[in-house]
């Protein structure tokens, strides 16, 4: 099987099995979105829906989180992976975004990695969702299944896997692609035992293919 073969195989499952597949965080405009993702980093959609409520109606907006003091934001993220330094980049991407850019939200991958908090990542993510973008992000999830699966070869850093994801994933499918990558990684193809019994993707998984050889022996030991 060739690896265009491959990635048709598993975007064609994807598209009938997970047509809507989109972010789980709970957000109503680009600037909560922003807030959320920033939020996220090594911390579960979950846990950061859970905080969001609240922060959101103590700081509505950028101009209003702009202007709090750390002691005003950090009870609220407090439950939050790492709060103080989400606390510090809230405060001043919130305080850029007031002074450089009008208190809007960029949708310019470049422009959003220059707030506090933004990296390549978080950017893709927020350009793709909002404004449906082709663009990528590869956080841990996206990075191991796309491995494991085949979709990437050696892809030793989460720009190259980036890079061979959007070679062949059709533009109009990229912002879509990366949910059913993470979805895929969040429930089905966890890190430490992979739920292959309910994979719809094993037919053209490389990392199934491995186990076969095991599974087998095991089997037939079993069975004496």
């Amino acid at each position: 099987m060739t690896r265009k073969q491959r990635f048709d195989f598993v975007l064609a499952w994807f598209s009938k099995h997970a047509p809507e597949a989109e972010t789980e965080l709970i957000y109503d405009n680009p600037y909560q979105l922003l807030v959320s993702v920033i939020l996220s980093a090594q911390c579960t959609d979950k846990r950061v829906n859970m905080t969001t409520p609240a922060f959101f109606a103590h700081f509505p907006g950028p101009g209003s989180l702009a202007k709090a003091s750390f002691d005003e934001v950090f009870p609220f993220i407090r439950s939050i992976s790492y709060p103080n330094n989400k606390t510090k980049h809230l405060i001043g991407m919130a305080e850029m975004l007031v002074k450089d850019f009008k208190g809007e939200v960029p949708l310019k991958v470049d422009e959003l990695m220059k707030l506090p908090g933004v990296g390549r990542k978080t950017a893709n993510v927020i350009t793709s969702v909002i404004d449906q973008q082709p663009n990528m992000a590869v956080d841990t999830h996206v990075f191991r299944v796309s491995a494991r699966i085949g979709l990437t070869l050696g892809a030793k850093t989460p720009l190259a896997a980036e890079k061979q994801l959007i070679e062949l994933i059709p533009t109009a499918l990229i912002h879509k692609a990366h949910h059913w990558l993470i979805l895929h990684g969040r429930y089905i193809c966890v890190a430490r035992k992979p739920k292959c019994a309910e994979c719809g993707l094993r037919p053209v998984c490389k990392y199934y293919k491995k186990l076969q050889p095991s599974l087998s022996k095991a089997g037939s030991l079993k069975d004496r």
